[in-house]
Order: structure tokens, then sequence, then C-alpha cells
């Protein structure tokens, strides 16, 4: 992966350094692309010459270039002067070959001198111990274009005189204090993009851009450590918190191991003998005893360590390559008819027909998950129609949180610890071991930081006094109206924060909460993830009690295959739903600004949330099917949003994860094989350790709570002195 240096980053890496360019007309272009990644004012000149030394004063950094297109003795000595500076340069750019094909016409004895002259200054390149140099290659050329003066320059040429090179270059760069390195990859790049050349001989600026930004990151990507940069940087060492994540896993691992020898050898033991008489063998007395709550925890430890390990090697070790997203709309749209396609043909009978049912929700987020899948695989954020109707997606989340707890808390009541806390568990356990392992800030995992948080809000607003829910409103009415005093109140508090950003992240600056909420020392990524979908909770909250209302004064008819609601108010409503989705989408696909979008997105993204929910629930028939398919997705949704940071995107979702070099689609196939059972084995772990970790007696949950608390502090402890 190439990471994109911007001017700052690039200048903050070569600050206070010097740089050298030497050679021929091509390694002239290739420091002007240098220089134009510096300062993209530059103007390039045409010149057989030294040029003038690019100054950056602010960054104190220089780059010059000196114009030698010969292997021979001028550059030797060129080389010489270079290394007798005072301040010498960090790091040297060099080749050529062209020239000398052109002044002797292609002759074998040129190339033979050519041999001769680079094999001086491989050892001039050997006793140096102060600058990185890079020799170029010689990039291919496209014949047909080539004037008359310049046909000598074959590619077959060009082809020897790079053998000559890497032949004794090699043996210098090979040397463990060489601090020589040989530039190939520009023929890889250059080969299919000659024929763009306006003379056949220079590479087109794209490609020298290109090959410039490849030299800043095999310089800059081990200083800078930029997470898209897979080339060139060590791995980081592992945290104190990673290694004592490390030795948890493995001691439960051994624990479960240990423990199963142990139950094999009791199983041994208790191995029912043979009747001697009957000939037959003997049934034992009792049926096998389900494994204990410590069998059960080890068990999924031992599962999660060994996943959370192909975690850390995946994107974490150099051990598996890394390719940056290139967007198409084939890579985009192809896969969602396919999915699309599939989904319709693994349709059931609902076991409910109310409106948003359990299989529906799954299903509509089952399906909504795949779809933002394969938007982040294929880089589509840079398609700006296809990222506002994402949004509406993530949106389409939140607004499920509102609606799913409102409707929980208004017709149970439960405010207790018990389920506050499976709630939490659930939607935080895998962040937070990923957090450990992956040495990742919470808020790195915006989705769930923001579920949580709106949660909680939920969770404030109803259990607040006075607590109200459907029970007691319905005994006095009057109870309505304080229901909608408190909307008002969070409608109101949800105003005042957006109004004033500096409150915001003061309030969420402050120490311990500051932990949960930065990323990169500052809170802003989550202000503007906040800001984006803030209404969309409050939305769901609002439609849940709405809808409960209307169902409890029997209003709406929720019978298989009858219509919502009258056949003249269902098809008004329909059509203005339809209207409605595709003036969104209209509007959506004629986005020209992304920022100006954002800004509107928040208050009318609910319209084509709305329109679905009725166009998918007015119908009778509609809301008494779903698709399998994608309701078993949707039941691991949460597990599937997250683990696609690393097992099957990489470099933290800015590139994609190539377990299969060289085969595309069945490196798709196996990823894609991979991450999906890992997030469904990771939801199994989850529900499997939120029944022990999180038991219903009151007095066991708090003890467990507070082990919880001291473990977190233990973290921030441990952070902080690392």
């Amino acid at each position: 992966m190439m990471h994109k240096y911007k001017t700052s980053e690039a200048k903050q890496c070569l600050a206070n350094q010097q740089i050298t360019f030497m050679g021929d007309s091509r390694i002239r272009d290739l420091y002007y692309a240098f220089v134009k990644i510096l300062n993209p004012n530059v103007v390039k000149e045409k010149k057989h010459e030294d040029l003038p030394l690019f100054v950056d004063a602010d960054a104190g950094l220089k780059v010059d270039f000196l114009w030698q297109p010969v292997v021979n003795n001028y550059m030797k000595q060129s080389f010489q002067a270079i290394m007798e500076r005072e301040s010498k340069p960090q790091f040297i750019v060099t080749g050529s070959a062209t020239w000398t094909i052109k002044l002797n016409n292609g002759s074998t004895k040129a190339l033979a001198q050519y041999k001769v002259n680079l094999s001086d200054m491989a050892l001039l390149y050997e006793k140096n111990t102060n600058s990185d140099i890079y020799w170029i290659l010689q990039d291919s050329v496209y014949e047909p274009l080539l004037s008359e003066t310049r046909k000598m320059i074959t590619n077959k040429m060009i082809d020897a005189y790079n053998d000559v090179a890497v032949g004794i270059l090699n043996r210098t760069s090979l040397k463990s204090k060489s601090k020589l390195r040989i530039f190939s990859v520009n023929k890889l790049i250059s080969k299919d993009a000659m024929s763009k050349s306006e003379d056949g001989l220079h590479l087109p600026e794209s490609i020298n851009y290109i090959n410039a930004m490849i030299l800043i990151n095999a310089y800059c990507n081990n200083i800078i450590k930029p997470i898209d940069g897979s080339c060139c940087q060590a791995s980081s060492p592992l945290t104190i918190i990673q290694q004592l994540a490390a030795c948890f896993f493995i001691i439960c691992i051994i624990g479960y191991l240990f423990l199963a020898l142990m139950q094999r050898s009791k199983q041994r033991k208790n191995k029912p003998c043979a009747d001697i008489e009957s000939g037959e063998e003997r049934k034992p007395a009792t049926a096998t005893p389900a494994a204990s709550n410590m069998e059960v925890l080890l068990a999924s430890l031992c599962k999660l360590g060994l996943i959370m390990a192909y975690f850390y090697f995946c994107d974490r070790a150099n051990l598996y390559m890394k390719e940056n997203k290139f967007y198409t709309h084939s890579s985009f749209f192809i896969p969602i008819i396919y999915i699309l396609v599939l989904g319709i043909f693994y349709n059931e009978n609902t076991k409910e027909t109310k409106l948003l049912n359990r299989e529906q929700t799954d299903e509509w987020k089952g399906w909504m998950q795949l779809v933002i899948l394969i938007y982040h695989f294929s880089g589509a954020s840079s398609f700006l129609p296809v990222y506002m109707h994402v949004r509406v997606l993530v949106a389409a989340y939140l607004f499920q949180t509102g609606y799913g707890h409102f409707s929980y808390f208004w017709l149970k009541g439960d405010f207790g610890i018990y389920r506050i806390s499976q709630v939490i568990f659930r939607l935080n356990f895998l962040v937070v071991v990923l957090c450990i392992v992956m040495d990742r800030p919470y808020q790195f995992y915006y989705f769930v930081p923001l579920v949580t948080f709106w949660f909680m809000v939920i969770y404030g607003s109803l259990a607040a006094w006075p607590q109200i829910i459907q029970k007691k409103a319905n005994a006095n009415y009057l109870w309505h109206f304080a229901l909608m005093l408190k909307f008002a109140f969070l409608l109101l508090c949800i105003c005042f924060l957006l109004y004033s950003q500096g409150t915001f992240e003061k309030v969420f600056s402050l120490w311990p909460i500051s932990k949960l909420f930065e990323l990169n020392g500052d809170v802003y990524e989550w202000w503007f993830r906040w800001k984006l979908d803030r209404y969309a909770v409050f939305h769901g909250m609002l439609f849940a009690f709405i809808y409960l209302a209307l169902q409890k004064r029997q209003v709406l008819t929720e019978g298989k295959g009858e219509p919502l609601f009258t056949n003249k108010v269902s098809n008004i409503l329909l059509f203005f739903s339809v209207v409605s989705f595709l003036t969104y989408s209209i509007w959506a696909s004629s986005c020209k600004n992304k920022t100006e979008c954002n800004e509107m997105h928040p208050s009318i993204s609910v319209v084509q949330i709305f329109a679905f929910v009725l166009i998918r629930n007015i119908p009778g028939y509609a809301r008494s099917v779903y698709s399998s398919f994608f309701a078993w997705f949707g039941k691991i949704s949460l597990e599937l949003f997250i683990c696609q940071y690393h097992i099957w995107l990489a470099a933290d979702t800015k590139g994609i994860l190539v377990l299969i070099p060289g085969s595309p689609m069945l490196n798709i196939i196996v990823s894609t094989f991979i991450f999906v059972c890992a997030a469904h084995e990771i939801s199994n772990i989850t529900n499997n350790l939120a029944q022990i970790l999180v038991p219903k007696d009151n007095s066991a949950l708090l003890k467990m709570l507070l082990c919880l608390a001291a473990f977190l502090f233990g973290l921030l402890f441990l952070s902080a002195v690392q």
C-alpha cells in the first residue's frame, strides 16, 4: 500500500534535510515530480544543466538536481564532491543509461564500458555510510513515438543496461551496511503508461508523481509510520497491554487443554465395561453432564485468543500483503446486484406480522450491513451519491436503536442494572478486546461508541424521574404529555450541543470520559460522527411511541396479508412513501459538495427511512415474508462491521487484505469466508460470555462490575505509563 503524503506530512518527514537528484532528463522529471509534492507551484524547466537549488526555508529543506546524463568520470567526480560536502544529503536519487545508448548508437562496446564505469561507481556507493542511495532502473520506451535521433534506444537495449546495473549493484546492496537500494518498481508502472508519453521516452507527469510518492514512502514511512503505508516500515513493538493480553490468552489455551485432558481421562475411567454374559456393552446410568461455566469460559476465551491472533497477524504483523482500494462503478454495483438476487431467493414466512417484527429488523440490518461492507471494500466513499445513500443506512441503524430500545423500556418497564449491563456488554465486548489486542483507541471503532452513547441517552431519558411506561400512561393520559415533555427536553439538549461545539468538546474532553471519545488527541472525530446522525435515534424513539400508541388504540390492522391501514389510506401513504423515497434518492444523487450535503443529511435522512418502513410494512404480503439470507447476516451485523476493520479490509480499513497475491477473485472468496466465519464465531463467544460474566443475581453482578471497573482503570494506568 502506498500512503499519499500531503505537503505538510512530506515536509515534516524531510525537515532540515537535503536531497540530491543526479542523472539525465528522466531523473530531472522525477526531481520535479518530487518537489511538486513539497510545493505544487514549482514551474518545470527543460534544461540540460544543473537546476537551481529548491529551498523551503520554513522546513529547512533543500533539494537539488545535478545534470549527469552519462555514467562516467564526471558522474564519479560529482558524487565524490557531494560526499565531501559539510552537510551531506540524506538520500541521493540517481540513474542513467539512455544517453549512453544514444551517444554510442546502441553499440555493445558502450555497454561494456558502462559496466566498467558502473563498477567504479559501485565502489564509491560501497564506501558511503551517510546517505541512502536509490538507483533508478531504466523505464521502458514506446518505440513508435521515438524520434529519429532516439530510434537506437530500444527496449532490448534498455533491458541489457538494466541487467548490467542489477548484476553490479546487487552485490553492493546485499552487503549488511550498504545504504544502496535498487528502485525497480518504476519499470512495472511504466510498462503500460509509456503509450501515453509525449515522445516515447519521458514518462507522463501522473506516472512520475507515483514514482516520486513511492520514493517518499520508501524514505518516510519508517519515520511518519502511516497506517496505510505498508512498505518500508518495521512492525510496531508490542505494548505492555498487548503483551499481557497475549499471556492471558496463552494461559487460557493451556488451561482449556488441561481441562479437556482431565475430562477425557475421567471419561476413559468411567467407560462402560462389556457384559461378559450377554456380550453387550453396559449403558451408562446417567447422561453426560452439561459443561460447567468454567469449561464454557475457557473454551470461549481459547477460541477468542486464536481469532485475535489471526486479527493481529492480518493487520499488525508484516505477514500478509495489503493493497490500495480503487473505486469503479462495477466493483460496487455488481456485488450489490448479486447479493440482492441471493436475498430474494431465500424468502420465508415471518412468525408474526407486526410492523418491524424481529425477522424484518434482522433482515433490514443484514442487507444494510452487506451494502456497507461492499461500500467499504470497493472504496465507494469517493462517489458522492453512493456516500450519501450509505449515510442513510448508518442513520437507519441508529433509528433502529432508538426504536428497539424505546419499545423495550416502554413495554417492559425493565430499568434494572442487569438489562443495561447485558446491552453494554454485548455492544462493547469485541471492541474492548480489539482496543487491547490491536492497540487502538475506543473511538477508532466509532459506531460502537455512538450506539452505546445513544443507548445510555435512551435509558437515561426514560429511567429518569418520572419513569413513564405504557402501563402507567394507559392509566392516566397525562403521562403521555409528560413523555412529550421528555422528548422535547431531549431534542433541546441535542440542539444545545449542536450549536455549542465548545461546550460539547469540553464535556467530552473531561478525564476519564475523554479516553472513550478522543481520537488522535482530540474529540473532533466524535463531534463529527455525533453531529452527522444526531436526530436518527430521536426519530426512532418518536416513531416507536406513535406506532405503539396507534397499535394500542387498534388503529392498525396487522393480520397476515392485510394492509396496515384501510385500503384508501394505505394506497395514499404508499404513494407518498414511494415519491418521498425517490425524491431523496434524486437529491442525494445530485449532490455536488459533501460538506453541504452532510449539513442537510441529519434533518432529511429520516424522510427516506420513514418511506422505507412504510413501503416495507403497509402491504400485508410484504410484511408477512422476510429474507432469511439477509436476516442471518443481520444477527451478526455488529460483529461484521467491527471485524471488517482488520481481517477483510486492512490498514485500519484504508486498504484491502491480500491473503492470496496474484489471484484477486480467489483472494476475495477466501478472505470473505474466513471473515464471515470469524464474525459468526465471535457473536457466539460474546453470547456465551455474556451469560457467565453478566449474572442475573444483583449482588454477583455488582461484584462483577467492580472487577470490571478495576480492570478498566488498570488499562488506563498502563496506557498512560507505556
